[in-house]
């Protein structure tokens, strides 16, 4: 069945998309996604059901659209993973080159965290990187894929980071955790975020440090995410826990990556995506840098 014929099958079972129109595809590094009218019609990729909670997804896309930041949810069924939400007429769909083209991006996204994580929701799921790297990593036992050389080690390595983190922890709250580019939306005036799977309750700061490692953000443009985010220039103690989670959210999209060649996602070389992630990691954590945020972190 081709995907056209697949968000087809999807809308016959959606009464409230009849008489939308043809879906048209648009983007989605792991699942389909169609405008359908007025519209967003979500599909799950193959293989997602073994990570992904829809359920929690469900409450968290309904939570973040009560917070502002999100569209509205329109349907949601927890057993197949199929949402619809409504489009954002006029938005450009980000990457990292519209995060360096578009003015003020980066700190309408800070904004938008901001926005996020002040609204007081609750999601169901605890995101917590170091559960969720085990995770993972049992998935990964069950499939013929390697880990890149020395993974283990560096996740040895890493116990000095969770060791600084969990010293002064930051209160938990409602976090995107997987903000790449392309889950912003940019009016010119207002981000949107979107694409709730892996939400959870965690330190505000991840979300800051993993979209600044997908967006390639600059000094400059880190600078100004930062801003936004605070109103003002951050502690050394928060600056810190941005830098650190870059680190952090390139260990475990490692494992992410290694998931998604393992089931054949052909979206991308996810060989090449994961390599390239540790590369990253590893380097960032051996850097003079990375060592004076992780006392910063440390001493609070």
């Amino acid at each position: 069945m081709s995907d056209i014929d697949l968000a087809r099958a999807a809308i016959r079972g959606i009464p409230a998309l009849h008489g939308s129109g043809e879906p048209e595809r648009l983007g989605g590094l792991t699942n389909l996604v169609f405008r359908v009218g007025d519209w967003c019609l979500r599909i799950p990729g193959k293989g997602t059901e073994e990570y992904i909670d829809r359920a929690n997804e469900a409450v968290a896309a309904r939570e973040a659209a009560r917070a502002g930041v999100s569209p509205e949810v329109m349907h949601a069924d927890a057993a197949t993973g199929v949402m619809v939400t409504r489009f954002i007429d006029g938005a450009v769909t980000m990457s990292p080159e519209n995060f360096r083209a578009r003015p003020g991006a980066p700190g309408r996204a800070g904004a938008a965290f901001r926005k996020l994580h002040d609204a007081g929701a609750v999601f169901p799921f605890r995101f917590e990187l170091f559960a969720m790297i085990d995770d993972y990593l049992r998935i990964l036992s069950t499939k013929d894929v390697a880990l890149p050389e020395g993974y283990h080690d560096v996740v040895r390595e890493a116990g000095a980071v969770r060791a600084a983190l969990a010293a002064h922890p930051l209160p938990l709250t409602a976090c995107h955790c997987d903000p790449l580019c392309e889950n912003f939306l940019d009016t010119g005036d207002r981000m949107w975020i979107v694409d709730w799977e892996y939400s959870g309750m965690n330190d505000p700061m991840w979300d800051l440090g993993d979209l600044s490692v997908e967006g390639g953000f600059d000094a400059g443009q880190d600078e100004e995410m930062l801003a936004a985010y605070f109103g003002g220039a951050p502690s050394d103690r928060d600056r810190g826990r941005m830098v650190i989670y870059k680190a952090m959210c390139d260990l475990l999209w490692t494992l992410w990556g290694l998931i998604q060649l393992a089931n054949g996602n052909p979206a991308d070389d996810f060989r090449a995506y994961a390599d390239g992630r540790f590369a990253r990691c590893k380097a960032l954590m051996a850097s003079p840098e990375f060592a004076r945020h992780l006392a910063a972190v440390r001493a609070g």
